[in-house]
C-alpha cells in the first residue's frame, strides 16, 4: 500500500476515490471532468484511483496522463468496498467523495457540494442529481430505506406501477421532486460526498459486501450516527450506467438482491430479518428465473415465429397434396403433422442457425444456404426410415416454403424498422458534431478509423457568434479524403434543434475540449421536445468517443479496437460445437487417454465443465477477455514450439493472433499439442 501523499501543506478540502475495473474509456473521461472541477474549487484536494486489477490498460492510462492522482494497482479484485476503504484510509481530506469511474462531473460540482457542506454542519453525506448518457434523470439519485414494506413493494413491481406514491414509491421517493433539495435515507455510491468527520464516527464501507448494498449500509448508519443525508440538485453529473444496467443478468439478481439480505440480517431485529431474509430470497429465484425467461422469449422469438409459418404452411401443402396429386389417394397419417414436420422444422431451423441465417446482417443466401443443406439431410434421412417415407416431393417444397416463409419474415421486420427492403445494408447513421473544426475533423477521422458505418453530416461551431443554418445542399456525407475545407459548419448552438430537425439527426457527438461538462449536460437537458437522438462525448485528447443510449444499457464507445474473429457469431458457434463434440469424445476416451494425464480428477472435471459451456477448452488466458464468457484451459500460447518460456507479452501477442485469426482448427492443433495437459 502506498505511503500518504503530500499534497500540501494547507487542509485538504477534498478527497476524491474512485474504484475502476475494466472501464479504461470512461475512467478517462472521469478523470478528466475531475481535474476541471478541482480548477473551479480553488483548493487543495488529493484524487486517488484504485485498480482492481484491470487488464484494459486502465493503470497505464492513468499513470501517463494523470499523474497528479494516487494511483493504488490492486494484484487481485478484492471487491468495491475493500477498494475504497483503502484509498479512505489514505485520505485527509475535510469531505471525501466516493466517485463511480462511469461518470462526467460539472466544472463547479465540488466547489457547490463543498459549499453546501460547510453551511450544513448536520449533514453527513450528500447525493447530486444524476442524468443518464441522455441527460434523463436518474431516479436512483434519491432513495428511501429499504424495509421490509419499501423492499417488497419494488421486487413485486408496486413501485413502478405507483413511482409517486407516498406508500408504494418509498424506494425511489418518487413523490419528491428532483428539483427540490431534501433530505433522504440513502445516497447513490456513485457520488456519495461524505463528510470525514461523520465517516470518523460511524466507520467505513462494510467489506461484507463484495458489490451493491454497502451505499445502503453507510448511509443508514450515518443516519443512526446522528448526521443527516441530503440530496442536492444544485449540481448535476452524468452516470452511464443506472442500477438497472444488467437488470436481466441472472448473476446481478443474484448479487443485488443478496446485498439487500445482508443488509436486513445486520440491522434489523432478528425476528424481522428472518421474515425479510425469506421474502427476498424468494424473489430472487423468481427474478432470476423471469431474467432466464426473458432472455431466451428474446433470442427465441424470431425462431418460434419461423418455425410457426413453416408449419402453416406445410399445413397447406400437404392437404393441396394429398388432394390433387398423391400417387396413393387419401390423408396422411396424423403423425406426419405431429412428429415429421416438427422434425423437418428443427432440421430445417438448426441448419440455417448455423448457416448465420439470423446473425446481422441478415442475408437471403444464408437462409437458402442453410436450409438447402438441410432438404439435403432430411431426404438423406428419409431414406433409412421406412416407416417415415412420406413424399419427396414435400420435402422439397416445404425446403422452398421454408426459405420464403424465414427471408420473408426477416424482410418485413426489416422494412418495419428501416422503411426499405434492403436487407443487408441498414440506413446509415447521420451524425453532427458539436465543436471546432478542428476537434469535428478529428473526431470524423476516429469514425473512419473505427468503421463506424455513419455519415458525418457536418459539425455545429461552438464559438461565440450568429451563423447561418446551413442549407440542406451542405449537407453531403464527407468523403475519407475529408480535409479542413470541407468541414463547414451548419449553424450555431443556439440553432441545434433546428438543425437535428432539419438533417434528420440520429447522433450527436460533443467535443470535450471545446466544451465544459456543464454546458454539454445543459444541452442534452435543452433538447427535450426535438425527435430522439443519441449523444456522444469525445473527451479531450481521448482516442474514445462515449455515450449511452439509456440507464438500462451499457455505455457504449467507438475506438480502433481491431475486430477479432474469435468474437464473430459463426466462429462462436463452431467453438462451441467444437468443445461439445470434443468433450463428448474424451469422456469416451477418458478410460485410456485419463491415464496419461497429470491431474486426472482435473481432467474428468474439465470435461464436464466444457460441456455444459462453463469454460472453453483454448482460449484467452492471458490478455484483456472482456467478451468472452467462459475461462479457458489451455492458451494458444501453451502450444508454442519453443522450450524457453515465453514472458507474458509474447503470451498476449499470440492470443491476440489467435483471436483475431480464428478459425476452429486451430483449437484442435492445441488440443493434439497439449492432450496431456487437459486436466490443468
Amino acid at each position: 500500500m502506498p505511503p500518504k501523499p503530500v499534497i500540501s501543506p494547507a487542509v485538504v478540502k477534498l478527497s476524491v476515490v474512485i474504484v475502476n475495473y475494466n472501464v479504461c474509456y470512461f475512467l478517462e473521461q472521469t478523470l478528466l471532468s475531475v481535474r476541471r472541477a478541482v480548477e473551479k474549487l480553488g483548493q487543495p484536494v488529493e484524487v486517488f484511483v484504485v485498480d482492481n486489477n484491470s487488464v484494459d490498460g486502465s493503470v497505464a492510462m492513468v499513470r501517463a496522463r494523470f499523474p497528479e492522482a494516487v494511483l493504488i494497482a490492486n494484484r487481485d479484485n478484492p471487491g468495491f468496498s475493500k477498494a475504497n476503504n483503502q484509498a479512505l484510509r489514505l485520505a485527509t481530506g475535510q469531505y471525501q467523495l466516493l466517485l463511480n469511474p462511469d461518470t462526467v462531473v460539472e466544472e463547479d460540482t465540488f466547489r457547490a457540494c463543498c459549499a453546501f457542506m460547510d453551511v450544513h454542519p448536520d449533514c453527513g453525506g450528500l447525493g447530486v442529481k444524476m442524468l443518464d448518457g441522455q441527460g434523463r434523470f436518474l431516479p436512483e439519485s434519491k432513495r428511501g430505506l429499504p424495509t421490509p414494506a419499501v423492499a417488497f413493494y419494488k421486487i413485486f413491481g408496486l413501485a413502478r406501477l405507483m413511482p409517486r406514491s407516498r406508500t408504494f414509491g418509498r424506494y425511489h421517493l418518487g413523490f419528491l421532486s428532483p428539483d427540490e433539495t431534501h433530505e433522504i435515507d440513502v445516497l447513490s455510491g456513485a457520488f456519495m460526498l461524505l463528510r470525514q468527520a461523520a465517516l470518523d464516527k460511524v466507520g467505513l464501507l462494510d467489506e461484507d459486501y463484495f458489490m451493491y448494498g454497502e451505499d445502503i449500509d453507510l448511509s443508514y448508519r450515518l443516519t443512526q450516527g446522528g448526521w443527516k443525508n441530503y440530496y442536492f440538485p444544485g449540481t448535476r453529473i452524468i452516470h452511464y450506467k443506472g442500477e438497472s444496467t444488467k437488470r436481466t443478468s441472472v448473476n446481478f439478481v443474484f448479487v443485488f438482491y443478496r446485498a439487500m439480505v445482508i443488509f436486513a440480517e445486520k440491522h434489523f431485529a432478528p425476528g424481522r430479518a428472518g421474515l425479510f431474509s425469506l421474502l427476498i430470497n424468494a424473489a430472487i429465484w423468481l427474478r432470476a428465473g423471469a431474467a432466464v425467461l426473458e432472455r431466451l422469449a428474446v433470442r427465441a422469438a424470431p425462431l418460434l415465429l419461423d418455425a410457426g409459418l413453416i408449419w402453416a404452411g406445410m399445413y397447406f401443402l400437404k392437404s393441396y397434396w394429398e388432394n390433387n396429386h398423391k400417387f396413393v389417394p387419401g390423408a396422411y397419417p396424423p403423425q406426419y403433422m405431429l412428429v415429421a414436420v416438427p422434425a423437418y422444422i428443427l432440421v430445417w431451423l438448426t441448419s440455417a442457425y448455423l448457416s448465420g441465417a439470423y446473425d446481422p446482417p441478415v442475408k437471403t443466401s444464408r437462409v437458402v444456404r442453410g436450409i438447402f443443406v438441410g432438404t439435403l439431410l432430411i431426404s438423406a434421412a428419409s431414406n433409412f426410415l421406412d416407416a417415415w417415407r412420406f413424399s419427396k416431393a414435400l420435402i422439397i417444397l416445404g425446403g422452398a416454403w421454408a426459405v420464403a416463409a424465414v427471408a420473408g419474415r426477416q424482410l418485413l421486420a426489416h422494412f418495419i424498422r428501416y422503411r426499405d427492403f434492403r436487407l443487408s445494408e441498414h440506413r446509415q447513421k447521420n451524425i453532427a458534431i458539436v465543436g471546432s473544426g478542428a476537434e469535428s475533423l478529428r473526431v470524423h477521422r476516429l469514425l473512419e478509423a473505427a468503421g463506424v458505418k455513419a455519415r458525418v453530416i457536418g459539425y455545429v461551431e461552438t464559438a461565440a457568434g450568429p451563423e447561418p443554418l446551413a442549407p440542406p445542399e451542405a449537407a453531403a456525407p464527407l468523403s475519407p479524403a475529408a480535409t479542413d475545407a470541407q468541414m463547414e459548419p451548419l449553424g450555431a448552438l443556439h440553432q441545434l434543434a433546428d438543425i437535428i430537425r432539419l438533417y434528420a439527426l440520429d447522433e450527436l457527438i460533443f467535443c470535450g475540449k471545446d466544451l465544459p461538462a456543464s454546458q454539454i449536460i445543459a444541452l442534452m437537458l435543452s433538447l427535450p421536445a426535438v425527435p430522439a437522438v443519441a449523444y456522444k462525448i469525445l473527451p479531450e485528447d481521448s482516442q474514445y468517443i462515449i455515450g449511452s443510449s439509456s440507464k438500462d444499457t451499457p455505455g457504449d464507445y467507438y475506438t480502433l479496437d481491431i475486430a477479432l474473429n474469435l468474437y464473430q457469431p459463426r466462429q462462436a458457434r463452431a467453438k462451441r460445437l467444437l468443445d461439445v463434440l470434443s468433450s463428448g469424445a474424451l469422456l469416451v476416451l477418458s478410460p485410456i487417454i485419463g491415464w496419461f494425464q497429470t491431474r486426472k480428477i482435473g481432467f474428468l472435471r474439465n470435461c464436464l465443465t466444457v460441456l455444459v459451456g462453463s469454460r472453453t477448452w483454448v482460449g484467452l488466458r492471458h490478455s484483456a477477455d472482456t467478451a468472452q464468457a467462459a475461462s479457458a484451459v489451455l492458451s494458444p500460447a501453451d502450444a508454442a514450439p519453443t522450450a524457453a518460456p515465453l514472458t507474458d507479452v509474447t503470451r498476449r501477442r499470440l492470443e491476440l493472433l489467435y483471436a483475431k485469426d480464428y478459425e476452429p482448427g486451430m483449437d484442435l492443433t492445441v488440443l493434439w499439442r497439449c492432450w496431456r495437459r487437459l486436466g490443468e
